[in-house]
């Protein structure tokens, strides 16, 4: 099975957004989440936009990528990136 993480500054919208996607569409075919720099909490308008789409990342939490690797034993894993960077 894949796995993909996804890295942005402070996993409350981008990164969020694309978990959302990525889940919806890759289904049981691959393990998403999502993490940032920062942890901002989930962005309402995120949430809003990704319900205009059909996809509920209401109950989504911003992470912080070090506690998520520790908790989900990521360090003996292969994971597929992507990293978001808003300039």
């Amino acid at each position: 099975m894949k796995r993909v993480l996804v890295l942005c500054t402070g996993n409350s919208c981008r990164s969020q957004m694309a978990e959302g996607f990525l889940k919806h569409f890759a289904k049981d075919k691959a393990e998403v989440y999502s993490a940032g720099i920062e942890t901002h909490g989930v962005n309402t308008k995120a949430v809003a936009i990704m319900k205009e789409e059909g996809i509920d990342i209401s109950h989504n939490t911003s992470n912080n990528p070090l506690a998520e690797l520790i908790s989900q034993s990521m360090f003996n894993s292969t994971y597929r990136f992507v990293i978001s960077k808003f300039v």
